[in-house]
Protein backbone atom coordinates (compact mmCIF):
# COMPACT_ATOMS: atom_id res chain seq x y z
CA UNK A 1 0.00 0.00 0.00
CA UNK A 2 3.02 2.56 0.79
CA UNK A 3 4.91 1.94 -2.28
CA UNK A 4 1.54 2.53 -4.57
CA UNK A 5 0.87 5.65 -2.46
CA UNK A 6 5.07 6.63 -3.33
CA UNK A 7 4.17 5.83 -7.06
CA UNK A 8 0.96 7.88 -7.34
CA UNK A 9 2.99 10.91 -5.28
CA UNK A 10 6.10 10.85 -8.70
CA UNK A 11 3.09 11.88 -10.80
CA UNK A 12 2.43 15.03 -9.16
CA UNK A 13 6.28 15.63 -8.86
CA UNK A 14 6.26 17.49 -12.16
CA UNK A 15 3.13 20.21 -11.65
CA UNK A 16 4.62 20.31 -8.10
CA UNK A 17 7.97 21.94 -9.54
CA UNK A 18 6.79 24.17 -11.98
CA UNK A 19 4.58 25.47 -8.72
CA UNK A 20 6.89 25.72 -6.74
CA UNK A 21 10.22 27.80 -9.22
CA UNK A 22 7.27 29.96 -10.84
CA UNK A 23 5.13 30.71 -7.83
CA UNK A 24 6.07 29.73 -4.31
CA UNK A 25 9.79 30.81 -4.78
CA UNK A 26 8.83 34.62 -6.76
CA UNK A 27 6.56 34.81 -4.09
CA UNK A 28 9.35 34.75 -1.07
CA UNK A 29 11.48 36.50 -2.99
CA UNK A 30 9.09 39.00 -3.62
CA UNK A 31 8.15 39.15 0.48
CA UNK A 32 12.07 39.37 1.50
CA UNK A 33 12.43 42.80 -1.66
CA UNK A 34 9.63 44.53 -0.19
CA UNK A 35 11.42 44.58 2.92
CA UNK A 36 14.49 46.22 0.79
CA UNK A 37 15.04 49.51 -1.42
CA UNK A 38 16.71 47.71 -4.18
CA UNK A 39 17.98 48.32 -7.92
CA UNK A 40 19.53 45.86 -10.12
CA UNK A 41 22.68 45.84 -8.70
CA UNK A 42 22.07 45.78 -4.87
CA UNK A 43 19.55 46.54 -2.15
CA UNK A 44 19.60 47.73 1.61
CA UNK A 45 17.14 46.46 4.16
CA UNK A 46 14.95 49.19 5.15
CA UNK A 47 12.43 46.91 7.49
CA UNK A 48 8.43 47.96 7.12
CA UNK A 49 9.15 51.21 5.61
CA UNK A 50 7.99 50.70 2.19
CA UNK A 51 4.84 49.11 3.51
CA UNK A 52 4.27 52.60 5.53
CA UNK A 53 5.17 54.96 2.83
CA UNK A 54 2.42 53.37 0.57
CA UNK A 55 -0.21 53.46 3.27
CA UNK A 56 0.47 57.54 3.65
CA UNK A 57 0.45 58.06 -0.09
CA UNK A 58 -2.38 60.00 -0.74
CA UNK A 59 -2.77 58.29 -4.10
CA UNK A 60 -3.15 54.78 -2.05
CA UNK A 61 -6.03 55.18 -0.36
CA UNK A 62 -7.74 56.06 -3.34
CA UNK A 63 -6.75 53.49 -5.29
CA UNK A 64 -7.61 50.75 -2.17
CA UNK A 65 -11.65 52.75 -2.98
CA UNK A 66 -11.39 52.46 -6.48
CA UNK A 67 -10.33 49.09 -6.60
CA UNK A 68 -13.24 47.63 -4.53
CA UNK A 69 -15.67 50.02 -7.01
CA UNK A 70 -14.42 48.47 -9.87
CA UNK A 71 -14.27 44.74 -8.61
CA UNK A 72 -17.89 44.94 -6.98
CA UNK A 73 -19.66 47.06 -9.69
CA UNK A 74 -18.03 44.86 -12.75
CA UNK A 75 -18.64 41.47 -10.87
CA UNK A 76 -22.29 42.55 -9.84
CA UNK A 77 -23.38 43.70 -13.68
CA UNK A 78 -21.47 40.58 -15.00
CA UNK A 79 -23.16 37.81 -13.26
CA UNK A 80 -26.81 39.73 -13.63
CA UNK A 81 -26.55 40.23 -17.05
CA UNK A 82 -24.70 36.99 -17.94
CA UNK A 83 -27.40 35.45 -16.55
CA UNK A 84 -30.25 36.61 -17.92
CA UNK A 85 -28.51 36.46 -21.29
CA UNK A 86 -27.42 32.60 -20.83
CA UNK A 87 -31.34 32.33 -20.01
CA UNK A 88 -32.24 33.70 -23.35
CA UNK A 89 -29.62 31.38 -25.26
CA UNK A 90 -30.55 28.35 -24.18
CA UNK A 91 -34.15 28.73 -24.92
CA UNK A 92 -35.40 27.90 -28.23
CA UNK A 93 -34.67 30.76 -30.64
CA UNK A 94 -33.75 29.90 -34.46
CA UNK A 95 -30.54 32.25 -33.49
CA UNK A 96 -29.41 31.55 -30.61
CA UNK A 97 -26.14 30.03 -32.17
CA UNK A 98 -25.53 33.23 -33.87
CA UNK A 99 -26.61 35.41 -30.57
CA UNK A 100 -24.18 33.01 -28.91
CA UNK A 101 -21.45 34.00 -31.14
CA UNK A 102 -21.75 37.59 -30.84
CA UNK A 103 -21.93 37.31 -27.00
CA UNK A 104 -18.60 35.57 -26.89
CA UNK A 105 -16.85 38.03 -29.40
CA UNK A 106 -15.80 40.51 -27.04
CA UNK A 107 -13.81 37.76 -25.43
CA UNK A 108 -11.85 36.94 -28.74
CA UNK A 109 -10.27 40.60 -28.38
CA UNK A 110 -7.36 41.78 -27.35
CA UNK A 111 -7.52 43.91 -23.87
CA UNK A 112 -5.79 46.76 -25.08
CA UNK A 113 -7.74 46.89 -28.88
CA UNK A 114 -10.92 47.23 -26.52
CA UNK A 115 -9.36 49.96 -24.34
CA UNK A 116 -8.09 51.53 -27.68
CA UNK A 117 -11.77 51.59 -29.33
CA UNK A 118 -13.63 52.85 -26.62
CA UNK A 119 -11.47 55.60 -26.16
CA UNK A 120 -11.95 56.68 -29.23
CA UNK A 121 -15.47 55.78 -28.85
CA UNK A 122 -15.82 57.98 -25.91
CA UNK A 123 -13.70 60.94 -26.94
CA UNK A 124 -15.23 64.03 -25.71
CA UNK A 125 -16.06 65.76 -28.88
CA UNK A 126 -15.60 63.48 -31.89
CA UNK A 127 -16.69 59.81 -30.27
CA UNK A 128 -19.09 57.84 -31.59
CA UNK A 129 -21.03 57.99 -27.80
CA UNK A 130 -21.29 61.85 -28.26
CA UNK A 131 -22.25 62.39 -31.41
CA UNK A 132 -25.37 60.00 -31.29
CA UNK A 133 -25.87 62.29 -27.75
CA UNK A 134 -25.60 65.60 -29.63
CA UNK A 135 -28.39 63.76 -32.58
CA UNK A 136 -30.58 63.15 -30.53
CA UNK A 137 -30.35 66.87 -28.73
CA UNK A 138 -28.26 66.23 -25.75
CA UNK A 139 -25.34 67.51 -24.06
CA UNK A 140 -21.82 66.09 -24.63
CA UNK A 141 -20.76 63.60 -22.17
CA UNK A 142 -17.32 63.72 -21.48
CA UNK A 143 -16.83 59.74 -20.34
CA UNK A 144 -13.43 59.38 -19.29
CA UNK A 145 -12.29 63.48 -18.90
CA UNK A 146 -15.43 63.63 -15.56
CA UNK A 147 -13.81 62.54 -11.99
CA UNK A 148 -17.19 61.06 -11.13
CA UNK A 149 -17.88 59.28 -13.97
CA UNK A 150 -14.59 57.48 -15.79
CA UNK A 151 -14.01 54.71 -13.43
CA UNK A 152 -17.62 53.93 -14.37
CA UNK A 153 -17.03 54.47 -17.88
CA UNK A 154 -13.77 52.09 -17.81
CA UNK A 155 -16.16 49.18 -15.64
CA UNK A 156 -18.75 49.82 -18.78
CA UNK A 157 -16.02 48.18 -20.95
CA UNK A 158 -14.99 45.76 -19.06
CA UNK A 159 -17.93 44.31 -18.53
CA UNK A 160 -18.78 44.48 -22.37
CA UNK A 161 -15.43 42.34 -22.98
CA UNK A 162 -16.27 39.94 -20.04
CA UNK A 163 -19.70 39.27 -19.90
CA UNK A 164 -19.16 36.92 -22.85
CA UNK A 165 -17.04 34.42 -21.05
CA UNK A 166 -19.84 35.00 -17.91
CA UNK A 167 -22.44 33.94 -20.16
CA UNK A 168 -20.74 30.60 -21.32
CA UNK A 169 -19.74 29.99 -17.68
CA UNK A 170 -23.73 30.33 -16.76
CA UNK A 171 -24.64 28.33 -19.96
CA UNK A 172 -23.14 25.42 -19.16
CA UNK A 173 -24.54 25.42 -15.97
CA UNK A 174 -28.00 25.96 -17.13
CA UNK A 175 -28.03 23.23 -19.92
CA UNK A 176 -26.49 20.69 -17.13
CA UNK A 177 -30.05 20.71 -15.03
CA UNK A 178 -31.76 17.72 -15.86
CA UNK A 179 -34.66 18.72 -18.06
CA UNK A 180 -36.96 16.06 -15.56
CA UNK A 181 -37.14 18.81 -13.05
CA UNK A 182 -38.79 21.23 -15.45
CA UNK A 183 -41.09 18.59 -17.11
CA UNK A 184 -42.12 17.83 -13.55
CA UNK A 185 -42.33 21.83 -12.76
CA UNK A 186 -44.89 22.11 -16.05
CA UNK A 187 -46.49 19.02 -14.86
CA UNK A 188 -47.02 20.92 -11.36
CA UNK A 189 -48.25 24.14 -13.20
CA UNK A 190 -45.08 26.48 -12.63
CA UNK A 191 -44.78 29.06 -15.23
CA UNK A 192 -41.99 30.73 -16.86
CA UNK A 193 -40.53 32.33 -14.19
CA UNK A 194 -41.34 30.29 -11.04
CA UNK A 195 -39.37 27.38 -12.93
CA UNK A 196 -35.91 30.05 -13.75
CA UNK A 197 -36.54 31.23 -9.67
CA UNK A 198 -37.05 28.09 -8.52
CA UNK A 199 -35.12 25.37 -10.66
CA UNK A 200 -32.78 27.30 -12.53
CA UNK A 201 -31.43 30.07 -10.04
CA UNK A 202 -30.54 27.44 -6.87
CA UNK A 203 -29.37 24.41 -9.23
CA UNK A 204 -27.15 27.02 -11.50
CA UNK A 205 -25.31 27.36 -7.63
CA UNK A 206 -21.79 25.80 -9.45
CA UNK A 207 -21.88 28.33 -12.15
CA UNK A 208 -22.64 31.34 -10.33
CA UNK A 209 -20.51 30.74 -7.84
CA UNK A 210 -17.39 30.58 -10.53
CA UNK A 211 -18.44 33.44 -12.10
CA UNK A 212 -18.55 35.61 -8.52
CA UNK A 213 -14.73 34.45 -7.82
CA UNK A 214 -13.37 35.06 -11.51
CA UNK A 215 -15.08 38.36 -12.08
CA UNK A 216 -14.01 39.27 -8.71
CA UNK A 217 -10.37 38.11 -9.08
CA UNK A 218 -10.34 39.74 -12.12
CA UNK A 219 -11.69 43.20 -10.96
CA UNK A 220 -9.73 43.09 -8.01
CA UNK A 221 -6.24 42.90 -10.18
CA UNK A 222 -7.12 44.97 -13.24
CA UNK A 223 -4.70 47.00 -14.76
CA UNK A 224 -4.25 46.95 -18.31
CA UNK A 225 -7.65 48.06 -19.72
CA UNK A 226 -7.79 50.94 -17.20
CA UNK A 227 -4.23 52.03 -18.08
CA UNK A 228 -4.96 51.91 -21.77
CA UNK A 229 -7.99 54.20 -20.93
CA UNK A 230 -7.23 56.73 -18.61
CA UNK A 231 -3.87 56.16 -17.24
CA UNK A 232 -5.16 56.14 -13.51
CA UNK A 233 -6.82 59.21 -14.74
CA UNK A 234 -8.00 62.53 -14.60
CA UNK A 235 -6.09 63.12 -11.76
CA UNK A 236 -6.07 59.78 -9.34
CA UNK A 237 -10.08 59.08 -10.68
CA UNK A 238 -9.27 55.82 -11.85
CA UNK A 239 -6.07 54.95 -10.06
CA UNK A 240 -6.13 51.25 -8.69
CA UNK A 241 -3.84 49.36 -7.00
CA UNK A 242 -2.12 48.07 -10.35
CA UNK A 243 -1.88 51.04 -11.53
CA UNK A 244 -0.26 52.93 -8.23
CA UNK A 245 2.13 50.23 -8.37
CA UNK A 246 3.26 50.12 -12.08
CA UNK A 247 3.94 54.23 -11.39
CA UNK A 248 5.75 53.52 -8.66
CA UNK A 249 8.01 51.05 -10.67
CA UNK A 250 7.81 53.06 -13.71
CA UNK A 251 9.34 56.11 -11.36
CA UNK A 252 12.37 53.83 -10.43
CA UNK A 253 11.09 52.81 -6.65
CA UNK A 254 11.01 49.16 -6.84
CA UNK A 255 11.21 48.64 -3.21
CA UNK A 256 8.29 50.34 -2.86
CA UNK A 257 6.02 48.66 -5.90
CA UNK A 258 7.62 45.19 -4.60
CA UNK A 259 6.05 46.35 -1.19
CA UNK A 260 2.35 47.32 -3.21
CA UNK A 261 2.35 43.82 -4.90
CA UNK A 262 2.55 42.17 -1.98
CA UNK A 263 -0.03 44.12 -0.59
CA UNK A 264 -2.31 43.50 -3.14
CA UNK A 265 -1.76 39.86 -2.91
CA UNK A 266 -3.02 40.05 0.25
CA UNK A 267 -5.82 42.36 -0.14
CA UNK A 268 -6.89 40.30 -2.97
CA UNK A 269 -6.79 36.98 -0.83
CA UNK A 270 -8.20 38.11 2.34
CA UNK A 271 -11.13 39.11 0.20
CA UNK A 272 -11.53 35.82 -1.72
CA UNK A 273 -10.43 33.31 0.10
CA UNK A 274 -13.38 33.86 2.63
CA UNK A 275 -15.93 34.63 0.18
CA UNK A 276 -14.84 31.75 -2.02
CA UNK A 277 -15.72 29.27 1.66
CA UNK A 278 -18.45 31.31 2.20
CA UNK A 279 -20.17 30.51 -1.43
CA UNK A 280 -19.24 26.70 -1.25
CA UNK A 281 -21.05 26.31 2.22
CA UNK A 282 -23.80 27.79 0.86
CA UNK A 283 -23.59 25.19 -2.19
CA UNK A 284 -24.02 22.40 -0.05
CA UNK A 285 -26.89 23.57 1.78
Amino acid sequence: MKKNNIYSIWFAVPALSLFTIFFIVPMFISFFFSLTVWNLKSFTFCGLDNFKLFFTEHSMNLSVRNTLVYAFVTCSVKLILSFFIAILLSSSLKTKNILRAVVFFPTLVSTIAVGITFSALMHPTKGLFNVILQSLGMTPVDWLGNTKLALFSVAFTDIWKGVGIATVIFLSGIQSISRDYYEAAVIDGANYVQRICFITVPLSKPARNSIIILALIGGLKSFDLIWTMTGGGPGFATDVLASVIYKQYAAGFYGLSTAGNVIMFVFITAIVLPLQRYLIKKEEQ
